[in-house]
């Protein structure tokens, strides 16, 4: 039995070993890519969509070339600023958050009785998920006795002590995400000066460029590749088809043209 527990304990403390390729072949998911994946898309199609649909927007109630180029601007500082200011506040909510939470695990370790009733604590944690109760204060005591407050952030808390929020890296990351989307519509249609012309090639490439996103997150994720672009591009047309027909609409009213 101890030899057993021994094993078990080995398994759960050493996260440093080395794996061989088969192992990390074998324990590489997609699911892993998921938090920056969806950030980028997020921002990425954000981008696109936004801009194309208010220069689609405009371009439908007007013809003029300025006009719908400015408005492409506009919603692109716009756009990229309040990912930008979002993403950050958010973030650094979220980074006070555990910062506050870890503090609070620190004091519950000050004293012999603390430290006993939180090490009971993160046994229990390990009962709950399998271990049988020997075992797992046998583990709890190992992982108490190395980091008694990155055990319990990591097993109790969900927070990696090592790999905090970032709030700047986040907001830039969505800034930028957001830039590139928004290039795609606003390089193509600044420059024709026909607008029947132009609404098209801003429908048309943002329509691809839908196709091109919906294809890579689709693949990095491991879902069907056909399913993943057909909704992203689906959305993404009836999105800019309705913009561009209530800037035509509203071009029809009196008074509003």
């Amino acid at each position: 039995m101890l030899a057993r527990s021994n094993s078990v304990v080995a398994i759960v403390a050493d996260s440093k070993a080395t794996p061989s390729s088969h192992e990390v072949d074998e324990h590489v998911h997609t699911s892993q890519r998921s938090p920056w994946l969806r950030a980028m898309m997020i921002g990425a199609l954000d981008g696109l969509l936004s801009v194309a649909a208010v220069m689609l927007g405009v371009g439908g109630g007007t013809g003029d070339l300025n006009s719908m180029r400015l408005a492409g601007i506009a919603a692109w500082i716009a756009g990229a600023l309040s990912m930008f200011l979002g993403e950050y506040a958010s973030v650094a909510a979220q980074r006070d958050s555990e910062a506050t939470d870890i503090e609070k695990e620190r004091q519950q370790q000050q004293t012999p009785e603390q430290r006993a009733h939180e090490q009971e604590e993160l046994a229990q944690i390990y009962v709950n998920r399998g271990l049988s109760l020997q075992t797992a204060r046998e583990v709890a005591a190992q992982l108490s006795a190395k980091d008694a407050v990155r055990a319990h952030a990591r097993d109790e808390l969900g927070i990696d002590v090592d790999d905090m929020s970032n709030p700047l890296q986040a907001g830039l990351v969505d800034m930028l995400a957001f830039t590139a989307g928004a290039a795609v519509p606003l390089v193509v249609g600044a420059f024709i000066p026909d607008n029947l012309t132009r609404l098209l090639c801003v429908g048309g490439a943002s329509v691809l460029a839908c196709a091109a996103f919906g294809l890579v997150a689709a693949f990095l994720s491991g879902v069907r590749v056909v399913v993943g672009t057909f909704r992203v591009c689906a959305v993404g047309t009836i999105t800019l088809v309705a913009t561009w027909g209530v800037g035509y609409g509203f071009s029809q009213v009196p008074g509003l043209a």
